[in-house]
């Protein structure tokens, strides 16, 4: 089954994407999108960043993916469900060099690939599971541009993908756009903390009130009292 007709999110979004590191879209976006910490880029350093071309596999046959690298778009983003099997690589040298000819901007794999050497060097962004040097079957039929899941987050196609060595986040094509004042607020605000840090101002003003509310302090205490009470029995 293949399915064309969908969105993808749209060029101005993607641009002002780019350079956000998944942690700071997965924490505006909810904590949560984040692929399984299984799925990771094959070589430190590398990032994605575009929407999803979604396909689906039966495991150990890469059929489909053969379709989709034809059909992808260029700055598209193979997101594929290798349904987590590891026993067989559904991709390897030959197949990324074919993505990378054809634009595609990554892939992101829940199974496995092969060639890791060669992966590793080449210009295609690629994250998977593990290697595994057994090659797949090309003969099951799966599913392009459908709704899939992978490392455990639901994908739609046209969904924002973004990996870098942190791992990998899905966010949804309908409220990427919305997330990125966001995003550039999270990354002030961590600047600033950082400059904190940096200058020695160490207690976060929300602390205090956070350890109220879940019971670690008493409702009439106070953080700095317990500082100077820890100091006070380390002298």
């Amino acid at each position: 089954m293949i399915n064309s007709q969908y969105t993808r999110v749209d060029r101005d979004t993607l641009a002002r994407s780019a350079g956000i590191p998944a942690s700071i879209l997965a924490d505006v976006a909810g904590r949560r999108g984040a692929l399984d910490g299984r799925i990771k880029s094959v070589a430190p350093g590398m990032r994605l960043c575009g929407p999803a071309f979604t396909v689906e596999v039966r495991p150990g046959d890469n059929l489909m993916i053969h379709a989709a690298l034809v059909l992808a778009q260029p700055g598209d983003i193979l997101v594929i469900d290798g349904k987590n099997d590891t026993a067989h690589a559904l991709m390897g040298e030959l197949m990324c060099a074919h993505a990378a000819a054809a634009g595609i901007a990554g892939v992101v794999i829940d199974g496995a690939v092969r060639d890791i050497d060669t992966l590793r060097c080449g210009p295609t962004p690629v994250f998977a599971c593990t290697s595994n040097p057994n090659g797949p079957t090309r003969t099951q039929d799966g599913r392009i541009g459908y709704l899939i899941s992978v490392g455990g987050v639901s994908v739609e196609p046209g969904d924002l993908i973004v990996g870098d060595d942190d791992g990998v986040v899905v966010i949804p094509r309908r409220d990427a756009s919305g997330l990125l004042a966001a995003a550039a607020k999270k990354i002030e605000s961590e600047k600033r903390r950082m400059q904190d840090i940096q200058e020695g101002r160490l207690v976060y003003g929300w602390l205090e009130g956070a350890l109220k509310t879940a019971g670690a302090l008493r409702a009439d205490g106070s953080l700095e009292g317990l500082m100077e009470e820890f100091r006070r029995k380390s002298c």
